[in-house]
């Protein structure tokens, strides 16, 4: 009982504070107002023109023609309204819009942009309060994936509020090829939209086309993948988003769920992405050297890891893990080099045996 009250005071707790967090961070009504409030903001940033109040209509006019197609252009009245929004407190502007000779419009102070505002006291101490949130909310199973969130924000308020150099680094890849449709195919699989996907892995010659009922996105050493269903016969697949080469939707074949497809539960037995429905954990056992067991005891290969048997001479150990046998496996196995040896089953035994040997061969003068 005491669980569940405490849950759900953390959950109407952080609800309240996501409210609060939405009031610091609200961006205008509509994102007419944003390109107009962005273009006064270019204009009166530019100190080698005189902008007049026609000057800034036209200018805002000619941003929503090209941004956005409209044609009906801007009144005088619309970016009289926007510079008092600007001036005021309202969106936490306060920009400081001066009008000098009765009639150019400039910034007082020329360093100042209404996108490069410093966080308040009171900001600073709601972003603090929304990270101490998290950092509570981690401890549940749930949450487990927020920590390197909870990371990135208090990172991000040492640097804003104190001035201090980033004291976190995080891997990244940010010119990834296929990053690009990470948002498209988030909103397809929420929307359940057939999907026609042309790919080409690695070893084709050409591509294939699939029609596809998309189910999940999944990260893996900073490669995305999406797993849908094949239309016509409902067999699982994994592409890779770097090599597809287009997507569309399909509208004239209804989307379907795989019933035999669980994205909770898929991936519990498996280490990476390759997986087929049908695949069946196995108990792998290996030994590790007295150096590679202290990795291996600090960062399990998998969830499933047991600790068999330890050598009170050599300080080696024998553990087990229960994973489907795939590609990723195999990786994971030799990133240990001669620290690590597979006991059973055979086939992996076999498998670890000949590369190894053929990895030996490339060695040899």
């Amino acid at each position: 009982m005491f669980f569940c009250d405490y849950a759900n005071t953390l959950r109407r707790k952080f609800v309240f504070l996501c409210q609060k967090l939405k009031n610091l961070f609200i961006m205008p009504a509509n994102k007419n107002a944003l390109i107009r409030y962005k273009t006064i903001d270019n204009c009166l940033r530019n100190p080698y023109r005189q902008w007049t109040l026609d000057d800034l209509v036209e200018a805002c006019s000619d941003a929503l023609y090209e941004m956005e197609g409209i044609t009906k252009g801007v009144s005088v009245r619309t970016v009289q309204g926007d510079i008092q929004v600007m001036r005021s407190d309202k969106l936490g502007y306060n920009a400081p819009i001066e009008v000098y000779d009765h009639k150019y419009y400039r910034y007082a102070d020329r360093d100042y942009s209404i996108f490069n505002m410093p966080m308040s006291e009171g900001d600073v101490e709601l972003l603090q309060e929304a990270v101490d949130m998290l950092r509570q909310l981690q401890d549940f199973d749930q949450f487990n994936e927020m920590a390197d969130v909870v990371s990135r924000l208090q990172d991000k308020l040492a640097i804003t509020h104190k001035g201090h150099k980033p004291i976190v680094n995080f891997d990244n890849v940010p010119d990834l090829k296929g990053l690009k449709l990470l948002n498209p195919l988030y909103n397809y699989i929420a929307k359940r939209q057939t999907l026609r996907i042309v790919y080409q892995s690695f070893n084709a010659r050409q591509s294939q086309e699939f029609i596809m009922f998309p189910h999940l996105l999944k990260e893996f050493r900073n490669r995305w993948f999406i797993f849908g269903s094949r239309a016509k016969d409902m067999v699982l697949y994994n592409l890779a988003l770097d090599r597809i080469i287009s997507v569309e939707p399909v509208h004239d074949v209804p989307y379907q769920d795989n019933p035999r497809f669980d994205p909770e539960h898929f991936f519990d037995d498996v280490i990476g992405v390759s997986k087929n429905i049908n695949n069946k954990p196995r108990r792998v056992k290996f030994w590790t050297s007295r150096e590679q067991s202290k990795y291996v005891l600090t960062k399990p290969l998998h969830t499933s890891q047991k600790l068999l048997h330890r050598n009170p001479d050599d300080g080696s150990c024998v553990f087990q893990i229960e994973v489907v046998i795939n590609f990723e496996l195999y990786s994971v196995l030799m990133s240990y080099g001669p620290g690590l040896r597979v006991l059973s089953p055979r086939n992996v035994v076999a498998y670890m045996r000949d590369k190894l040997l053929e990895a030996a061969k490339g060695y040899e003068e």
